[in-house]
C-alpha cells in the first residue's frame, strides 16, 4: 500500500499523500454503480502521521461546520473525529428503529470497495450517531435538528488507536459520477490536511445568564411521582430537568471539548453536530463495547459528591457503598443488564458487589459486566436490549418510560440515550449520553436526571441533579473554582 507520511513544520502539519489507490477505488466504484444501478461506497484508509484528533476536529470548523463528530474513549488513547457527511442514515420510526438503522448500514456497506490493510477497530467505513431517548415522546423545537435515529458516515475521519493515527476517506459513487469525483475528493482532502495545525486558542465565551427551567414545577412532579410509586406497581422512575445558558457570543464546540478533555479524564467525551447544533458531553457510563464477539457493559447507578479532602472523599465513598437507597437503585440496574446480556450473549460475568467510580465532580456505584456475544447478536441488537437501563428510565422498563412521557415536560431528545459508533466489521461502542448539553449558537441547554423511588425527597433529588450539571457547567464557564 502507498502510505502517507507527515511531520509538523512551523506549527502546521504537512502531509504527503499518493492518490493512486483512492483514484483506482473510485473508478471501480463508479463502474460497479453503473453495473448494479445503485450507489457504491468506497472507503480508503492510510496512516496519517502525528495528527491530534481535536486538531483534526477544529480544522473543519469552517468548511464542515454542522457536519462534525468527536469521540474519546476514557480507557486510553482511542479517538475518532469525523468531518463532512459521505452518507447519512436517519429515521423517525418509533418502532423497529434499531433494526432499521442496522439494515440500512448493512445495505450501504454491502458490496463496498474498502481499502484497509489494518486490523484496528474504528477504521474504514464507520457510522457515528445516536438514538433519541423516547421516539414516542412529542418532539419540540429544541431537538428539531436531530431525528429520532441519526447516524453520519463521514467524508473524512481520523482515528487514533494504539499511538498511531489513521485517515479514512469515504465516497459514495453513483452511476452518474465521473473521474471529476476523484478530483473533487482529492482536492478537499489536500486542502483539509494543509490546514491542520496546532489547536487555535479559542475560549468559551462569557456566560450572561443561567436559567432554571421550571424548577419548582419539577419538584412538584417528583412529589407526584413519589405518591404514585407508593400506591402503584412502579419501583422507580427517572425524572430529568433542564438548565438554559445564555452567552455573549456563539459557543464553539471545539473549545468546550478542550475543557472537557482536561477536566473529565475518566469519561467518554463526545460531540455530534447536526444542522449547526452540537450535542456534547462527558459521560462516565458505557452502555456497550464490542470487539469481535467480546462485549463489555457497565452498571452505573447511585451517586454522591466528591470530598474536599482525601479523608472526606473516602468517607463519602464508604457512605455511598452502604446506603440502602442507592444500593437498591444499583441492584435494579444490575438485574436488568444481566437479563439483557444473557439474552444476547453465550456467557456473562458480573461481580457480586459494586465498587466506586470516581470522576471529577461526583462518585458512583459501578459494576463492570463482560460477556461473549452470540453469533447472531449484532452491536445494535444489544443496544436495543439495554436501552434504557433503570438508571435512566426506571423499573419496570416500559411502564417507567410511559410514566416519564406522562410526567416530564422536558423533550430529552438524545439526552440519556445511546450515542456512539459502529464500524463495517461490527465493532463499536455506545455510551449513555448523560452529563451532556445541546449547544445552539449563543445558547446551550444542559440536562440532568435522578432516580425517584417511593421514599425519595424532592429537595434531595433537586440537589442531586445540581451535582450532575457540574461537569458541563464547568466546561461552559458556569462554575468558578
Amino acid at each position: 500500500m502507498d502510505n502517507s507520511f507527515g511531520c509538523c513544520v512551523g506549527g502546521k502539519f504537512v502531509v504527503t499523500i499518493h492518490e493512486t489507490e483512492l483514484k483506482e477505488a473510485i473508478h471501480l466504484g463508479i463502474e460497479k454503480a453503473r453495473e448494479q444501478g445503485r450507489p457504491i461506497l468506497v472507503s480508503e484508509v492510510r496512516k496519517a502521521g502525528a495528527i491530534e484528533a481535536l486538531c483534526f476536529f477544529d480544522s473543519g470548523r469552517t468548511d464542515f461546520f454542522g457536519e462534525r463528530f468527536y469521540w474519546r474513549d476514557p480507557e486510553g488513547g482511542f479517538y475518532i473525529a469525523g468531518l463532512g457527511i459521505a452518507a447519512q442514515l436517519s429515521s423517525d420510526l418509533a418502532e423497529g428503529r434499531f433494526s432499521y438503522i442496522g439494515r440500512s448500514w448493512n445495505e450501504l456497506i454491502q458490496g463496498g470497495i474498502i481499502v484497509n490493510p489494518y486490523k484496528e477497530a474504528g477504521l474504514g467505513p464507520l457510522m457515528f450517531g445516536g438514538f433519541s431517548f423516547d421516539p414516542h415522546k412529542q418532539k419540540t423545537a429544541l431537538w428539531s435538528k436531530y431525528p429520532d435515529s441519526l447516524f453520519h458516515i463521514p467524508r473524512f475521519m481520523l482515528t487514533v488507536a494504539g499511538g498511531e493515527a489513521f485517515l479514512t476517506t469515504n465516497v459514495v459513487c453513483t452511476k452518474h459520477d465521473g473521474i471529476s469525483l476523484f478530483k473533487k475528493v482529492a482536492g478537499e482532502r489536500e486542502s483539509l490536511l494543509k490546514n491542520i495545525g496546532t489547536r487555535m486558542d479559542v475560549e468559551v465565551p462569557s456566560l450572561k445568564e443561567i436559567k432554571e427551567i421550571a424548577a419548582g414545577e419539577w419538584k412538584g412532579t417528583v412529589m407526584e411521582a413519589v405518591t404514585q410509586l407508593q400506591e402503584g406497581p412502579l419501583k422507580k422512575v427517572v425524572l430529568a430537568r433542564e438548565l438554559r445558558l445564555l452567552f455573549e457570543s456563539e459557543v464553539e464546540s471545539g473549545a468546550v471539548l478542550g475543557r472537557l478533555e482536561l477536566e473529565q479524564k475518566a469519561s467518554f467525551i463526545f460531540s455530534f453536530e447536526s444542522g449547526g447544533d452540537s450535542f456534547i458531553g462527558a459521560s462516565p457510563e458505557r452502555l456497550i463495547k464490542k470487539r469481535g464477539r467480546s462485549v463489555r457493559s457497565a452498571c452505573l447507578a447511585g451517586s454522591i459528591q466528591r470530598g474536599k479532602t482525601g479523608n472526606e472523599d473516602t468517607m463519602l465513598g464508604n457512605q455511598l457503598l452502604s446506603d440502602e437507597k442507592n444500593l437498591k437503585e444499583h441492584q435494579y440496574v444490575v438485574d436488568m443488564i444481566r437479563d439483557a446480556m444473557e439474552k444476547t450473549c453465550d456467557s456473562v460475568v458480573i461481580p457480586d458487589q459494586p465498587q466506586l467510580m470516581k470522576v471529577r465532580d461526583i462518585q458512583h456505584l459501578y459494576t463492570p459486566v463482560e460477556g461473549i456475544a452470540k453469533e447472531s447478536s449484532s452491536l445494535l441488537d444489544i443496544v436495543e436490549r439495554l436501552h434504557p437501563t433503570p438508571a435512566l428510565g426506571g423499573l419496570p422498563k416500559e411502564a417507567a418510560i410511559a410514566k416519564i412521557r406522562e410526567l416530564e415536560t422536558l423533550d430529552r431528545g438524545l439526552y440519556a440515550a445511546p450515542i456512539g459508533w459502529m464500524d463495517y466489521a461490527g465493532n463499536g461502542e455506545f455510551a449513555v449520553a448523560i452529563r451532556s448539553g445541546l449547544i445552539q449558537g449563543k445558547e446551550a441547554s444542559l440536562f440532568a436526571g435522578c432516580g425517584v423511588v417511593a421514599n425519595s425527597d424532592a429537595e434531595s433529588e433537586y440537589l442531586e441533579t445540581g451535582l450532575k450539571f457540574r461537569p458541563m457547567l464547568s466546561a461552559l464557564g458556569g462554575i468558578k473554582e
